[in-house]
């Protein structure tokens, strides 16, 4: 279910759900859970069946069910857009409240989601440091010793026996690690896109996600042929 390394010096726990565990500070990080994605698809004419908020809270609770947290930090574009806190329906709003009644909830602002989604409790920041760590929404262009970060919604692709596997993953070079999006419509980036290319100081490793967490070296992955549409789609 759970991985341990080490980002910074700190151990973490990557999850087979997508989400990272840190024991010592009793902190459970997910990211890019693009709340309301499929009502805001709708009001642009395009019809998403509108359960995707529901869904993913709903892995969320049984990832703190599993693990107990005393603090859960989002790390920005929790909400798919700001206009998205009026059309959560009333039973997911009285989840997100009941989370912020019940732990510690941190919102980290994101490019989609400014000002987070403390209007449901919690409170709303850019950054938050936890001993070697800095968690913030957006990797920095430069390398931060113990970043933690999304945003980029990082995928992989394994082409092998004549078997192709895509799949959402975490990837670090052991001094900053980069989340996949938690979101239940969230798309995907590869990580041989050349938006990752600058970001670590050495050839990263990538985590697999699933039934359990897969390490696989860098250059076992293959890139996608419409990389840079979905990298464009992803960015917008």
């Amino acid at each position: 279910m759970s991985m341990l390394i080490n980002v910074a010096e700190e151990p973490v726990h990557l999850r087979a759900a997508g989400t990272l565990w840190l024991p010592q500070f009793s902190t459970l990080v997910v990211a890019d859970l693009h709340l309301e994605k499929g009502s805001a698809y709708a009001v642009g004419g395009q019809l998403l069946p509108p359960y995707d908020t529901r869904e993913t809270l709903e892995r969320l609770a049984t990832e703190i069910r599993a693990l107990n947290p005393q603090r859960l930090v989002l790390l920005g574009d929790s909400l798919h857009d700001m206009d998205a806190v009026s059309r959560v329906a009333r039973d997911d709003a009285d989840a997100i409240r009941q989370l912020a009644q019940s732990l510690e909830l941190v919102w980290i602002s994101g490019n989609h989601d400014p000002d987070g989604g403390a209007a449901f409790g919690g409170q709303s920041i850019e950054t938050l440091n936890l001993g070697r760590l800095k968690l913030c929404h957006e990797p920095k262009p430069v390398q931060v010793f113990g970043e933690i970060a999304g945003h980029l919604h990082p995928c992989a692709k394994l082409r092998g026996s004549g078997v192709t596997i895509r799949r959402r993953c975490f990837i670090t070079d052991g001094q900053r690690l980069i989340l996949p999006a938690f979101g239940s419509y969230t798309g995907g980036l590869n990580v041989r896109d050349e938006a990752f290319s600058d970001l670590f100081s050495s050839q990263p490793d990538v985590f697999l996600t699933g039934r359990k967490i897969t390490r696989l070296k860098f250059e076992q992955l293959s890139p996608d042929r419409d990389h840079t549409i979905k990298r464009h789609r992803l960015l917008q």
